[in-house]
């Protein structure tokens, strides 16, 4: 692996961000859970935005890593899943549906909060970004924030939107679940053992220079960037 040429600050911002992203939204599942009930997560230290208790050796440390200093290789990343009891709660079904929206919902909300410090920092030429959302390693050298605060926006859109994909084990698994009558929730509940597998052949199937999953997420992307282009200009 050639390692020159490399942009080192902005591969360690890129991976602070990431962590902090997980970290809320691992924090959201445990703190949700917390509420309706199951104290199980916030026993194990999980209601908390330290992001040791959320970090999986591999999925939060390794598989990004990897994706970010090898463009060939795709960008994965996870955090220790949270753990909830159902029979805690006192609706399961409806319950573990909110559980599992919350992380997302938690992600769309942080990025809510970059994209408007973005904006304010720019209307006060505090920040200076580039045009499209997704170029950021020019903005590094010369605006710096903007530089952050795009990428913070980003990675928070593209981690919600991908983890409510209705693919069990992710969170749009759960929520497709809790919202179809129970026998057929129960069936997408047990698809799950084969979750992992669906999403590797979503990524590496190739569909032109992309593969399958890119696709799937494209609309989201433009979405960023419509919203980008209305708030900051």
């Amino acid at each position: 692996m050639d390692l020159s040429g490399l942009n080192i600050p902005l591969i360690a911002i890129k991976f602070v961000l990431l962590l902090l992203s997980l970290t809320v939204h691992e924090m959201a599942h445990a703190w949700s859970a917390s509420h309706f009930g199951d104290q199980t997560a916030r026993l194990l230290g999980r209601v908390s935005l330290n992001p040791l208790p959320h970090i999986d050796p591999i999925g939060t440390v390794l598989f990004p890593l990897l994706g970010m200093l090898a463009p060939n290789l795709p960008l994965l990343g996870w955090a220790r899943p949270v753990p909830v009891n159902p029979a805690n709660l006192k609706r399961p079904r409806s319950m573990m549906m909110w559980i599992s929206a919350a992380g997302p919902l938690s992600n769309l909300a942080l990025a809510g909060g970059f994209l408007t410090i973005l904006a304010v920092s720019s209307r006060a030429g505090l920040a200076a970004p580039s045009p499209y959302v997704w170029e950021v390693a020019g903005d590094l050298s010369s605006s710096a924030l903007a530089a952050v605060l795009k990428l913070g926006f980003l990675t928070n859109v593209m981690l919600a939107f991908f983890n409510l994909l209705p693919i069990p084990p992710l969170d749009g698994g759960g929520v497709l679940a809790g919202l179809l009558p129970q026998r057929m929730g129960e069936a997408i509940e047990g698809f799950g053992r084969f979750g992992f597998l669906v999403l590797m052949a979503l990524i590496l199937i190739p569909v032109g220079p992309m593969n399958l999953l890119s696709w799937i997420l494209l609309p989201v992307l433009l979405g960023a960037q419509l919203a980008f282009s209305l708030l900051v200009g």
